[in-house]
């Protein structure tokens, strides 16, 4: 997970900072933090909409600059054509709703995150496809697993 904080210090959005790596065989696949597309101006120069509007953390997402660590990271994959399927992604938060869509979409078949988000709706279909969930508590070095894998894909 160090990695992953690591990835979070590039980001430029003003309200979380977030980084992402993708994983498989033990090598990093790509990377990803949250920020705004390339070419275009960041939060960190223009101010961000969401926090202007007085939208909480986990709603609103299409009225943001930015894209998540995960999007970054999935991505950055494909611009590379790096096959992430059967990969694991770490994030230093639980993926939304949007990410999760990706990520099952995109084959991952674990989920490794340390900070909590508000969003049921992106644990439950997490768990309808059987990705394997993690919780990783930094402080106490310790991992719990919150869904179980439903296949056995070893």
């Amino acid at each position: 997970m160090d990695i992953t904080h690591l990835v979070a210090k590039r980001s430029t959005c003003l309200r979380r900072h977030v980084g992402a790596v993708l994983v498989k065989d033990k090598k990093i696949l790509a990377t990803g933090y949250n920020g705004a597309p390339s070419r275009l101006e960041h939060c960190l120069d223009v101010g961000c909409l969401r926090q202007k509007q007085g939208i909480p953390s986990g709603e609103r997402h299409e009225l943001c600059r930015g894209l998540h660590a995960e999007q970054n990271a999935i991505i950055q994959a494909a611009y590379h054509g790096v096959g992430i399927h059967g990969s694991t992604l770490y994030c230093t938060n639980h993926p939304c709703i949007i990410c999760s869509k990706m990520i099952i979409n995109a084959g991952v078949e674990e989920v490794v995150y340390e900070e909590g988000y508000a969003d049921d709706l992106a644990k439950t279909m997490l768990k309808e496809s059987g990705i394997q969930v993690r919780h990783v508590d930094r402080g106490a070095g310790k991992t719990s697993s919150t869904f179980p894998r439903t296949t056995n894909r070893e």
